[in-house]
């Protein structure tokens, strides 16, 4: 998308190599209810990384990333239509867990319940120092839907995710940061602008090979030692060949800078 995409909750602005996706339901502090899915998913099957090196995820306002799926829409539900509202999360979740290009969450505020979640399917966490991130949904007659229970344990530890889950305690970003649930912690003001500096670093890397990279993590998480260095393996044979790579190499032997890669 190389023009900024509005639609009602979601918005996207195209900044270099940089897409930026913002939650924009400030009022409601950025909840999650099917529109809003509905808008992310449209945003997400629309990057192309052709034109974007990686994602920046934050939310508008300065007092929510996300604040949780909407429970106005989810208090009336069966539970067919229970089921079917996780299986929209998580499918969109997974999107971006497995989008080619990286996505780094820039969580600014509260993170609680699917905020939580949304913040996990990204590749990397970045919290401002008022972030307070939580997984009420047992205190709300319902278990984590969106990948919760998944996530947590895999990012944090099945010990310290199970003590969250239970008691629905909140975190606020320097603990996130102790347990490795963020990155780093900032000033508020200063989030955005830490956020496009780590994706412009990842995007002056050869694209291909930050995808392959992307994809061996994930993919070789998921399978034994053994299928994981096959996996990495073949990803790793895939760069070779590339103009990236001949370009990179190539000025290395010969010590001097690369030209930029032209994801080539």
């Amino acid at each position: 998308m190389k023009e900024a995409a509005n639609l009602s909750f979601v918005t996207y602005e195209q900044k270099g190599f940089v897409g930026v996706i913002t939650i924009d339901r400030p009022k409601a502090l950025n909840a999650l209810n099917s529109e809003v899915l509905a808008d992310l998913e449209k945003v997400i099957d629309a990057i192309s990384a052709d034109e974007t090196r990686c994602v920046v995820l934050t939310g508008a306002g300065e007092k929510s990333f996300v604040a949780g799926a909407d429970i106005g829409e989810m208090s009336g539900l069966s539970k067919a239509e229970g089921k079917a509202f996780g299986k929209k999360g998580n499918d969109i979740f997974r999107k971006i867990e497995t989008l080619p290009v990286p996505v780094i969450a820039a969580v600014n505020g509260f993170a609680l319940g699917g905020g939580c979640e949304l913040s996990m399917s990204c590749d990397i966490r970045i919290a401002s120092e008022n972030a307070v991130f939580a997984q009420p949904e047992v205190s709300l007659g319902i278990t984590a839907g969106f990948g919760g229970t998944q996530r947590l344990a895999r990012i944090i530890g099945v010990g310290k995710a199970k003590e969250l889950l239970y008691t629905t305690n909140k975190i606020k970003a320097p603990e996130a940061l102790a347990l490795g649930l963020v990155n780093a912690v900032y000033p508020a003001d200063q989030l955005m602008d830490e956020a496009m500096k780590l994706a412009e670093k990842i995007a002056r890397n050869a694209p291909i090979a930050v995808r392959a990279t992307k994809k061996a993590i994930n993919d070789g998480l998921q399978v034994d030692m053994d299928k994981a260095i096959e996996i990495e393996e073949e990803l790793f044979g895939s760069c070779f060949e590339s103009q990236d790579q001949r370009n990179a190499m190539t000025a290395f032997v010969e010590k001097r800078k690369p030209d930029p890669f032209e994801n080539k």
